[in-house]
């Protein structure tokens, strides 16, 4: 997996690609902290040339539209935007 690993207890493989500066990705990022998981995440603005390519084919992959947040748990489900609810049941929490 790529990206930053912020530790936490692991329930399964999480990835956020996000924007730095994205009010609902640090939402998203806060929730996931405050529930204790493990996950990664890449802040795809930071990123530059073919790096900055490559993850976003990896999030179009995933969503279309390449709009962030985008969480991707267990590389089974993807959830678009801060969805609380959604991301809880995702995670079975």
């Amino acid at each position: 997996m790529v990206g930053k690993l912020v530790a936490g207890k692991k329930v399964v493989p999480v990835m956020l690609y996000d924007l730095s500066t994205c009010v609902w990705c640090n939402k998203t990022k806060k929730l996931l902290g405050d529930l204790g998981i493990e996950y990664s995440y890449e802040d795809v603005d930071l990123l530059n040339g073919e790096e900055r390519e490559q993850i976003i084919k990896i999030v179009r992959k995933w969503n279309p539209l390449c709009s962030f947040p985008t969480l991707v748990i267990d590389n089974k489900t993807c959830i678009v935007g801060f969805k609380e609810e959604e991301i809880r049941k995702a995670l079975q929490l």
